[in-house]
């Protein structure tokens, strides 16, 4: 999936957006290792409606995967009350872990 960086401030949730968060401020998930961080430091983010497009979903079942509990949807980073961004890396991993590959029948087909 070919990505573009994207910008935090320029792609700012719209005021009406805004973002109330009961979540920890840093993700219970895996420790990331010092090559973990700087991957992320340099790979590409897309913001809610960013993400939302490449999914070709709308923004707002975006925001419902995060809002859920527990929150569903590929990781996410809240930078501020309004700036929610999420790591291509992070939405690279997500689509594989929900990739259905079928099984070949008894025919090998």
């Amino acid at each position: 999936m070919p990505s573009e960086p994207i910008a935090a401030v320029a792609n700012a949730e719209p005021h009406h957006e805004k973002e109330t968060s009961t979540y920890p401020a840093a993700p219970p998930h895996h420790a990331a290792s010092p090559d973990n961080q700087t991957s992320l430091l340099i790979s590409p983010w897309y913001s809610t409606s960013d993400l939302a497009a490449r999914l070709g979903v709308d923004a707002s079942t975006i925001r419902r995967w995060r809002t859920a509990q527990p929150p569903q949807g590929p990781p996410f980073v809240t930078v501020s009350e309004r700036v929610i961004m999420y790591s291509a890396l992070d939405v690279d991993e997500w689509l594989r872990h929900r990739r259905t590959v079928p099984a070949k029948g008894l025919n090998g087909r």
